[in-house]
């Protein structure tokens, strides 16, 4: 890893192999993710130069420089960090345009917390700069899970069992309503979920407008935010979260605008539905397409519902929502490392499967996500009949089948084949 800047109070992401592995590879990477996910931390540990397009230091002065001449900007010890990159468009292509000239690797770190529309950059930027998409922190990231089950052993169908400790629901909640924003690790609860809320407000009073500066009706936005948190791990049509709207606030949003807000919400990684698994399991069963929905981060979900651990202590439908996004955002995170991909299955036949990691050789692994340790035999018994009904079907099965549970106690493999694991002791 690079000496990097201000690297003194860092805590290790799962993301910094990538980086440095690409900046080897490419003239430039680019980091893009959800604001205060920690891009800038992590990019400044891997530059030894940096320029920060949103500093308002002398009127916002490097900003306007960028925008007079981007090669002003460009001169600096490399790898050199060009924070925020998105506020300046042309930079991109600028910044490929120097990568060329320079035929050098590892010359430049962007870091982008939107995407902006395509119009005013030329090129893509394939070859010249390598893109990596960074989450907020997952569970082990932020120190709590253990780490004593590895996700890459687990789906090549190694495990060793073992007693992980007991958790409190609390524990869970806690996790849930903090998030896995890195500013959030260390207050109090109670504080830690401000956060989530002030997230929400900026993106509805500041973001959603300054990414293409489009004036939007920020009433019918937050009632869009809300029916995606009422709609949180689920796969539901755009049309049911129009009628959500109507039936809960009495409120009509047409569809090509409510198709353009959930565009706007992408290209601000405020959402990051799980894509369905269409693999070549080759049954004969046709699969669904719907994403399930899920904001880039549970604590998102939380707020705009205006939960509380005591009020999902008497909402558990709500709280195994809330529980399957903070698994399967980590999930995504862990799989990412090895080269894996994460999905959801449901089938024609109504059939289910919470969460599919397939693998980089094509073989895919099946998890069913329980909050209570009580549900268990449930999630294994709807594994295994999936299990079966594709290879009767002479389909591909998966590789390996896991109850990832949040009120276990152990990690192990039960008589009849399937894993079970608890959340706070998975890693990547």
């Amino acid at each position: 890893m690079s000496n990097g800047m201000n690297g003194g109070l860092y805590k290790k992401r799962l993301i910094d192999e990538a980086v440095e592995k690409y900046l080897l590879a490419f003239g430039a990477v680019c980091v893009e993710g959800p604001k205060w996910c920690g891009k800038t931390w992590t990019s400044r540990i891997h530059s030894h130069s940096e320029i920060l397009l949103g500093d308002p230091q002398g009127n916002f002065q490097n900003k306007a420089l960028a925008e007079l001449s981007p090669a002003l900007i460009m001169p600096g010890e490399t790898p050199r960090l060009i924070d925020e990159w998105q506020e300046v468009p042309p930079l991109w292509d600028a910044v490929r345009y120097e990568v060329d000239r320079r035929g050098l690797k590892g010359q430049f770190i962007l870091t982008g917390s939107s995407t902006p529309k395509h119009k005013g950059i030329m090129h893509s930027g394939a070859g010249r700069i390598g893109r990596l998409r960074m989450e907020p922190m997952s569970l082990f990231e932020a120190g709590r899970s253990s780490g004593d089950v590895s996700l890459k052993n687990l789906c090549e169908g190694n495990l060793e069992p073992r007693m992980t400790g007991e958790v409190q629901l609390m524990r869970i909640l806690d996790a849930i309503g903090r998030g896995g924003w890195p500013g959030n690790q260390e207050v109090p609860l109670d504080l830690a979920m401000e956060l989530p809320k002030q997230y929400i407000q900026a993106i509805v009073e500041e973001d959603i407008h300054r990414i293409d500066d489009i004036e939007r009706n920020r009433k019918k936005v937050m009632l869009l935010l809300r029916s995606l948190a009422r709609n949180e791990s689920t796969a539901v049509t755009n049309k049911t979260i129009r009628n959500d709207i109507k039936e809960t606030d009495d409120e009509s949003i047409d569809q090509k605008t409510l198709s353009a807000y959930l565009d706007i919400f992408d290209r601000l990684f405020l959402t990051d539905n799980t894509k369905p698994f269409a693999s070549n399991i080759r049954s004969s069963v046709r699969l669904k397409q719907a994403e399930k929905r899920h904001f880039v981060d549970p604590s998102l979900a939380f707020a705009l519902l205006g939960a509380t651990p005591e009020s999902l202590t008497g909402d558990l439908n709500t709280l195994g929502l809330l529980f399957e996004a903070l698994v399967e955002r980590d999930l995504k995170i862990y799989a990412r490392t090895f080269d894996a991909a994460l999905y959801h299955y449901q089938d024609y036949k109504n059939r289910e499967i919470d969460a599919v990691i397939e693998l980089k050789n094509g073989e895919w692994c099946a998890f069913e996500i329980k909050l209570g340790a009580n549900k268990i035999d449930e999630g294994a018994a709807g594994l295994l009949k999936v299990k079966k009904e594709i290879e009767d079907e002479k389909g591909q099965p998966p590789k390996i089948c896991c109850v990832i549970c949040g009120l276990s106690n152990a990690a192990y493999q039960r008589p009849d084949g399937v894993y079970v694991v608890p959340i706070t002791a998975l890693r990547n």
